[in-house]
C-alpha cells in the first residue's frame, strides 16, 4: 500500500509561552519515522492538562521529543520504520506520543500503539491512551487496587476521573470522587461513581468517613496535591495508598510522619511523559492484555465532551482551563 505524504503539514504550535491564544497554525515539515516508529496520519488529537502547562511554559517537553503540544492520537499508519512491518500500514491506531499531536501528522513508537477495533470512533480512541495509561498504571499498578477496594478520585469529571470511574468499576472498585458543584456531581454519578462530594459545599474528609462507616479508603488518586494531602491520608484506611500524579494545589505539603508510620501508610507517585520508551511499551502491553478487551467489546468508553478544529486548539485550551468540561476534550484534525 502506497500513501502520498506531503513534506509540510498543518500543526497548532506557538513562539512563546503565555495564554490559549498564543497557539497557531503552522506549517512543519512532516516527521520521518525511524527505527521502531511510524507515521500516523492523524485524524484526531486528546487534549489534556499537562497540554497546558506545556503552553504556559511550565512544563517543556523531554529531550528529543516535538516541541508541538499534544500527548495522544487517533488515525492512521501511512509509513513505518524499516524494522517495522510494512502490513502495519493501512491500520488504524490509536498511540501514546512524547509530544506533537496537535498535527497532520505524527511519529510514534510502535511499541506504544493500540489497534482501534470496529466499532470505536477515532475520536473516541484519541480519548484513550493518555487518561488510560496514566489510570491503569497509578491505580492498579503503583496503588495495588484490589476488587472489593474502596478509590477515592478528585476532580471525578475530568479526563483522568471519568476514565478512573470507568475502569474502576469494571475491575471491581468502590469509587468515590470530588467535584466543584452539584451538577458535576450528577454528571459522575451518572457514569459510573458510586458516590460523589461536592467539596465546595462538604467537607469530603466527614463525607468519606460517612460513607465508609468510619474506615477510610484504601486508595487516593490525587491530581491536587499542596494542602489536599494531609486531608486525603486523614481519608485513607489502615495500610492505605496514596497515589499523587498532578500538582495543581501545590508542590509541598506537610505531613505527620508518626501518622503515616502508625497507620502504615504509603505515599507514591509518577509522571509518564519521561518515562523510558521500555516502561511504556511495557505498560501498554499489559494495557492491551488486561482493560484492551473492554475497549474491544464496548464495555470501556471514554467519556467525551467535545471536538475543536485544530485551528481552535486554543479554544479547545481556554474551555478546559474554563472547568466546564465533563471527560475528554479532542481536537479534530483530519476527521473520520
Amino acid at each position: 500500500m502506497t500513501v502520498e505524504i506531503p513534506q509540510n503539514m498543518r500543526a497548532s504550535g506557538y513562539d512563546a509561552p503565555g495564554g490559549p491564544e498564543v497557539l497557531r497554525i503552522e506549517r512543519p515539515p512532516v516527521p520521518q519515522p525511524a527505527e521502531g516508529e511510524v507515521l500516523v496520519r492523524v485524524a484526531y488529537a486528546g487534549v489534556n492538562r499537562p497540554d497546558v502547562i506545556q503552553r504556559m511554559g511550565h512544563y517543556p517537553p523531554p529531550p528529543g521529543a516535538s516541541p508541538i503540544p499534544g500527548l495522544e492520537i487517533a488515525g492512521v499508519i501511512v509509513a513505518c520504520g524499516e524494522d517495522v512491518a510494512r502490513d502495519t500500514i493501512g491500520q488504524r491506531v490509536c498511540a501514546l506520543v512524547t509530544g506533537g499531536g496537535y498535527a497532520e501528522y505524527c511519529v510514534a513508537k510502535m511499541a506504544h500503539c493500540l489497534p482501534v477495533p470496529d466499532g470505536l470512533s477515532l475520536a473516541e480512541a484519541a480519548a484513550i491512551p493518555e487518561t488510560l495509561f496514566t489510570v491503569w498504571h497509578n491505580v492498579f499498578e503503583r496503588g495495588w487496587a484490589c476488587d472489593g477496594e474502596t478509590l477515592l478520585v478528585h476532580g471525578g469529571t475530568s479526563g483522568i476521573g471519568t476514565m478512573a470511574i470507568k475502569l474502576g468499576k469494571l475491575f471491581g472498585l468502590q469509587v468515590i470522587v470530588t467535584c466543584g458543584d452539584d451538577a458535576k456531581c450528577a454528571a459522575a454519578k451518572a457514569i459510573g461513581a458510586d458516590h460523589a462530594i461536592n467539596y465546595k459545599t462538604s467537607d469530603f474528609v466527614e463525607q468519606v468517613k460517612t460513607i465508609t462507616d468510619g474506615t477510610g479508603v484504601e486508595l487516593v488518586l490525587d491530581m491536587v496535591s499542596g494542602d489536599y494531602v494531609p486531608r486525603n491520608l486523614a481519608c485513607l484506611a489502615e495500610d492505605g495508598r496514596h497515589v499523587t500524579i498532578a500538582v495543581l494545589g501545590g508542590m509541598k505539603a506537610e505531613l505527620n510522619m508518626a501518622q503515616i508510620m502508625a497507620r502504615r501508610l504509603t505515599l507514591t507517585g509518577s509522571t509518564l511523559r519521561a518515562r523510558p520508551d521500555t516502561f511504556k511499551q511495557l505498560l501498554c502491553d499489559e494495557i492491551f492484555r488486561t482493560a484492551w478487551p473492554h475497549v474491544e467489546d464496548g464495555s470501556l468508553r471514554p467519556e467525551m465532551d467535545r471536538a475543536f478544529p485544530l485551528d481552535q486548539a486554543g479554544a479547545a485550551h481556554a474551555h478546559m482551563e474554563a472547568g466546564d468540561h465533563i471527560g475528554k476534550i479532542v481536537l479534530e484534525i483530519g476527521g473520520e
